[in-house]
């Protein structure tokens, strides 16, 4: 029962997210090239890159290590948006997917579920030699320093794991890009 409507509620703002955000104005500094790399610490912990597809949106790939899996691939589209009207910060928001490939008894989450009796309670998710398969939502905060060829950025959100098994996890992760 809490799960569906946790998902119906992770998909509803994931709707609204998107509509939201379409069409809304950037003015505050891009990074200087539309190519950038560099480094995620969190989760994943590894390397990041991101294309700028138009000056509010871009595609963010991600790989590292993660409870998720190893390696795990993270794929998002982001909306840019100027809510603070500064030509160095920008907060952005926007949906994705992440893809874990483990090996041996890799750890892939905090589950909920039931015991026999009904009462709730949280487990951890063990899988051997398994692909798992999530939705994620994240929403971050874009720090652009004037005249700099680097874009810091601290990031946030839900992931919604679909395969091996239903779970929730949190998301949380900061890093750098530097575009040559």
């Amino acid at each position: 029962m809490k799960t569906r409507f946790f998902l119906r509620t992770f998909i509803t703002a994931s709707i609204i997210l998107v509509f939201s955000l379409i069409g809304q104005k950037s003015y505050a500094q891009r990074p200087p090239g539309d190519f950038g790399f560099g480094l995620i610490l969190g989760d994943p912990l590894g390397g990041t890159i991101k294309y700028w597809t138009s000056p509010t949106n871009a595609l963010v790939a991600d790989i590292g290590e993660s409870y998720f899996g190893v390696p795990r691939i993270d794929v998002d589209y982001l909306w840019h948006f100027n809510s603070f009207n500064s030509r160095v910060v920008l907060l952005y928001g926007g949906i994705g997917g992440a893809v874990g490939f483990g090996y041996g008894d890799q750890y892939y989450g905090v589950f909920y579920s039931k015991d026999f009796k009904g009462h709730p309670f949280f487990y951890r998710a063990y899988y051997n030699s398994s692909v798992g398969i999530g939705v994620r939502a994240i929403f971050g905060l874009n720090i652009v320093p004037k005249r700099t060829p680097l874009e810091f950025f601290i990031e946030a959100g839900p992931l919604l794991g679909i395969v091996p098994a239903f779970g929730v996890g949190f998301d949380l992760a900061l890093g750098v890009r530097f575009y040559p």
